[in-house]
């Protein structure tokens, strides 16, 4: 797994995909996607959370929830 400040495997390359409900489109083949949060990448086989409304992929779900709260107090 990576770290924070670690940067993928040479030859990995970043998607560009659409997010949709249920699953995404992939715009640019790539091996991974970034976290909107953290900015750590997410293994496109790993990925799991996103906002459809935000085009926006999280690492985890407590990550997701804890962005969902902090953009609603705005």
């Amino acid at each position: 797994m990576l770290k924070r400040f670690q940067t993928p495997l040479s030859g990995a390359t970043e998607a560009k995909v659409v997010y949709q409900d249920g699953d995404y489109q992939v715009l640019k083949h790539g091996t991974f996607v970034k976290c909107a949060v953290t900015g750590d990448p997410i293994d496109l086989d790993d990925l799991r959370y996103w906002s459809v409304d935000r085009q926006e992929a999280y690492k985890t779900a407590d990550i997701s929830l804890k962005r969902h709260i902090e953009l609603q107090q705005k």
